[in-house]
Parts: C-alpha cells; structure tokens; sequence
C-alpha cells in the first residue's frame, strides 16, 4: 500500500504529538516537508524528528509530490492556509478549531468542497477507545432513547498560560474555555448525544485569570431529540478534572470520564472500559497527554484519502461544534435562550 506524501505546516507546541504520531506510522506516511517561518524552531524540530524541515510555505504548495498537509498554526490561520492548500490540490488535515470564528470556518470547508479535496479535523477525543465503545452502545440501542445528557469540563490553566502573547484572545485564539479546550469534549458530546437545539446559561472571564475571553460558561441545553441536560465548563479549576459526559436512556446510563467508561443497564449488566490513557492535559500542563488520540487521527485520514472516503470527523462535523460555541457564547452575553444554528 503506497504511503501518503504529506506536508507538516507549523511547528509549535501542537505539533509534539502529531510528529510522534507521524514517527510511528511511517510505514504508512511519508513527512515531505516540515515548515515553520521561525529558525529557532525548525532547529528544534529537525533535532527531534527525522523529517526535513522547509522555510517556504510556497515551496510546499508547489510541490505536486504533496497530496496532503496537516495544519498546526495559530488559529487564526487556519482558513487562510487551508484554502491556499486545497486549491494547491492537497487534502487538509487541520488542528482544531477551522478558525476562529464559524464564517471562517464555513469558508475552509466550502473552499475545501469546490476543490475537491477532503478537509479532516484533529479532534481526537473521538478516538479514544472509551467514547468509541460508547458511540457503538448508542447505535446499537442499548440505552434506547436519550433522555439526558450532561457534560462537565473542569480544566486547570495557570495564569503563565494566559500570559503569552495572544492566549486567550479572540483574535488569534477566537475565544476562551470553549473553542481552545471544551471543544474536544463538546465534539464528542454531540457525536454521541446528537445536535443540541436550544442553550439558556452564561459566560463570563473569573477573577482567577486575566484574559479576554471567558474562562467559565455554564449552560442549560435542549438536544434535537429532546433530551435535556447542562454544559459546565471552566480553565479555573484547580488543579484539573477529567472531563466527564453522562448519558441517561430509557434503558440504563452511559459515564465517560476521561479515558474510562461505565455502563449501567436496567436489566443489571454492566459494561466498563478502562482509562486506555493518563491525565490528558487537564492540569497546568496541556500537553500532558500520549500521542496515541493523534496517532489514530493521521491514520484515519491517510486510510480516508486511500479509501476515497471521507475522514471520520469532517469540516461538515466540525461546524456544529462552532455553531453550539457561538450560542453558549450568545446565551452567556445576554441570559436569554439562544437557538443554536443548524
């Protein structure tokens, strides 16, 4: 099986786990380019991993041996980079969020559609083995109809964390709690429970930390499909928590915790999957998680362009995350319930 030609395009803190990701599935990938603008950072990459390093975006988008890039900038890059891509007719794999606000986001993925090149998003709590039994439990209909689910996200960030220059902004980051740490568990959430139909809750920026953005938002929620439930997020507390998902049905109840998951049914069986991984980035450190989440992320995608199919978690997928963090954003600027854009 001939492996897929790939271009890395930022070398910042989010690239760690991808590269490790990347070193291991080298049977299957082949790293052509690793860019960043910065010197000092490309040194630093190239004396860690064994994959060529490149000054030149350009040269990159140029180079038809490329049939893929996987995107780890700024935020506020993404759409810019990814559309320059997809009409270079490369496949776009992008580090969460698509950008940071939902009509950009639009944009990359309609651009990414009219070139006709496949747009894969990093949001890897799908693919932990925890959330992926409990995916295959609701689709078999051992809960039977959802009547509740609620999701609680209590993360930890110091205020050094803040502090570099553009953390926490909405013009590199596009938000706070939400779109830079709640939307991997939100995705999740929604994968699982379905689209959410109408929030009613607030937001607001703690004395905890001096940011622009907010760092705790609390909502009531109304899925599609009836179920009721809230959505409890936070970088203010200390010293962090696993996030937590808590499915009711008709016919038991279905408990994701960080890495772990506890099924409970009414007629006494019992399912449980342990923590397949440790903290997950919880803490003060949001790097303090294993590389096997991204692994299965970039295997994914390079099967998806093989296969002709599409990636398992889309630029389509993705926008419904965007468009629920923009009505908890909506909902806590004003108090009053907010429908969620379909």
């Amino acid at each position: 099986m001939p492996r897929l030609r790939l271009a890395v395009i930022g070398l910042g803190m989010a690239v760690t786990p991808h590269a490790k990701g990347l070193v291991d599935l080298a049977d299957q990938i082949e790293v052509l380019h690793a860019f960043a603008p910065s010197a000092a950072r490309r040194a630093a990459f190239a004396a860690q991993y064994p994959f060529p390093v490149t000054d030149s975006l350009e040269r990159i988008l140029r180079d038809d041996r490329v049939q893929a890039v996987a995107v780890f900038t700024p935020a506020n890059t993404h759409a810019e980079i990814g559309l320059a891509s997809a009409r270079a007719g490369k496949h776009v794999l992008m580090e969460k969020p698509l950008d940071i606000t939902t009509a950009r986001a639009e944009e990359l993925v309609t651009g990414c559609r009219a070139a006709g090149v496949k747009l894969g998003v990093v949001l890897q709590h799908r693919f932990r083995p925890a959330g992926m039994r409990a995916a295959e439990l609701l689709a078999q209909g051992r809960l039977g109809r959802i009547v509740g689910c609620s999701t609680t996200i209590r993360l930890w960030r110091p205020q050094s964390y803040y502090d570099e220059p553009g953390r926490g902004s909405f013009a590199r980051d596009g938000g706070g709690v939400l779109i830079s740490q709640g939307i991997h568990t939100l995705d999740l959430m929604l994968s699982l429970a379905g689209p959410v139909r109408t929030v009613a809750g607030f937001a607001t920026t703690t004395p905890v930390h001096r940011m622009e953005t907010e760092d705790m938002v609390c909502a009531s929620v109304r899925f599609a499909n009836g179920a009721i439930g809230v959505i409890d997020a936070t970088t203010a507390a200390y010293p962090g928590f696993h996030e937590e998902i808590t499915i009711t049905g008709e016919h038991g109840t279905l408990a994701l915790r960080g890495g772990t998951l506890v099924a409970q049914f009414h007629d006494g069986s019992e399912e449980h999957v342990e923590a397949d991984t440790g903290a997950g980035g919880t803490g003060a450190d949001p790097m303090a998680f294993p590389h096997d989440w991204h692994r299965a992320v970039m295997a994914d995608f390079a099967d998806a362009i093989r296969e002709g199919r599409d990636p398992k978690v889309t630029g389509k997928e993705a926008l419904r995350v965007h468009r629920l963090i923009d009505a908890l954003l909506a909902t806590g600027a004003n108090g009053q319930p907010v429908e969620v854009a379909s």
